[in-house]
């Protein structure tokens, strides 16, 4: 989908993204709930794998970028990101979706 709802989303196929843009199109009109829409993001939308400490630390350094780029691109702390790295904490929702984001199109995807 290109439509701006539906931007850096991933959908488990064709079918299920056009399901959830008519779903999202009812829910602008205040036609379906807020609770059947996040029913229809679960139903639709692929769920975003946890990246390990290690597989975030190989992202980094495959982008060729320090602590402190990195969190700049993903509008977090270097200190967070270091965390992340050693496991001390782990990503979660928006910066979950970003680092799933740029390891499908890589970093300048978010720049």
């Amino acid at each position: 989908m290109t439509d701006a709802n539906n931007a850096g989303k991933q959908y488990k196929s064709e079918v299920m993204a056009q399901m959830h843009a008519a779903a999202q199109d009812m829910r602008d009109l205040d036609l379906i709930s807020k609770k059947t829409m996040a029913e229809f993001d679960e139903l639709c939308l692929t769920p975003i794998k946890a990246m390990t400490p290690e597989e975030i630390r190989e992202l980094r350094l495959g982008e060729a970028a320090s602590q402190t780029v990195f969190a700049r691109h993903l509008n977090v702390s270097p200190g967070l990101v270091s965390k992340w790295e050693r496991g001390e904490k782990r990503p979660g929702g928006p910066s979950a979706k970003l680092l799933a984001l740029v390891k499908a199109k890589g970093l300048d995807a978010v720049a």
